[in-house]
């Protein structure tokens, strides 16, 4: 006899780990997931389910048991991913960069969006999901009195954009960190916010199969004040239910 489904059932939001040289609670290398990133997934209804990276080639098995993806922050991306051959050098400033990461997230990213999981993408996040449609970054935007780190400033969003539905606004003050960003958008995908600066702050993919927002930004950092940032997992995860209700319809057929 089956057991009864849950009245409330989380759906599963696939959270990649990162590698970790060394943490202060742990005596070796790890694999971590920021703590603002599994609460505001967890407060928005979802289930974190720290994915540990593993070959490209299991990724899309690996998130056929999830109901989203959320690509989070971490290192760079390595440059010979998108550069031009004119700008084949590799900036100083490149750091943290890890062929396995960049492969997985990459895999993660082109089965995410080529079956329409519901997917957000949080700073490197973004900028993998560009790389990933053939996108270009610039690998540093100019030092220290150009990159975005240790900033809050604020955004202008296009209206009727998927960020500016699950912000609830056309403008909002987000706190960032990062010193690359998008420099060619990849194919299908649109900026849709931007800093006053004119750095690309968010991208839309035209003709997404599901629900995709990627942004420049860290909503995590402020999110359990800020009920704007907080809606972007909110949209996410609400996305994801619909995703999980659709995979138990269709099991059920096939059952």
């Amino acid at each position: 006899m089956p057991m009864p489904r849950p009245a409330h059932v989380r759906p599963l939001i696939a959270l990649p780990q990162r590698y970790a040289a060394t943490t202060s609670a742990l005596r070796y290398a790890a694999v971590v997931t920021a703590r603002a990133l599994a609460d505001a997934v967890f407060r928005a209804g979802g289930e974190p389910f720290m994915m540990h990276p593993g070959p490209p080639d299991e990724a899309a098995d690996r998130l056929a048991r999830c109901a989203g993806l959320l690509l989070p922050g971490g290192g760079d991306v390595a440059p010979w991913r998108y550069a031009r051959e004119s700008e084949a050098e590799v900036h100083g400033a490149v750091y943290d960069v890890d062929d396995a990461q960049d492969e997985f997230d990459l895999a993660l990213a082109r089965r995410a969006l080529s079956c329409g999981l519901p997917t957000l993408a949080v700073c490197r996040g973004m900028q993998v999901v560009n790389v990933a449609l053939g996108g270009t970054l610039r690998q540093d935007m100019g030092g220290p009195t150009a990159e975005h780190r240790h900033k809050v400033h604020g955004v202008r969003v296009a209206a009727g954009s998927v960020v500016a539905g699950a912000l609830g606004a056309v403008r909002a003050d987000v706190s960032c960190y990062h010193h690359q960003c998008v420099e060619l958008p990849g194919r299908g995908l649109t900026p849709s916010a931007w800093a006053a600066d004119g750095t690309i702050e968010a991208l839309e993919l035209r003709g997404a199969r599901g629900w995709f927002a990627a942004v420049q930004w860290h909503p995590e950092d402020t999110a359990a004040a800020d009920a704007g940032q907080q809606g972007l997992f909110g949209g996410l995860v609400g996305a994801a239910g619909g995703w999980g209700e659709r995979s138990a319809a269709r099991g059920a057929r096939v059952g």
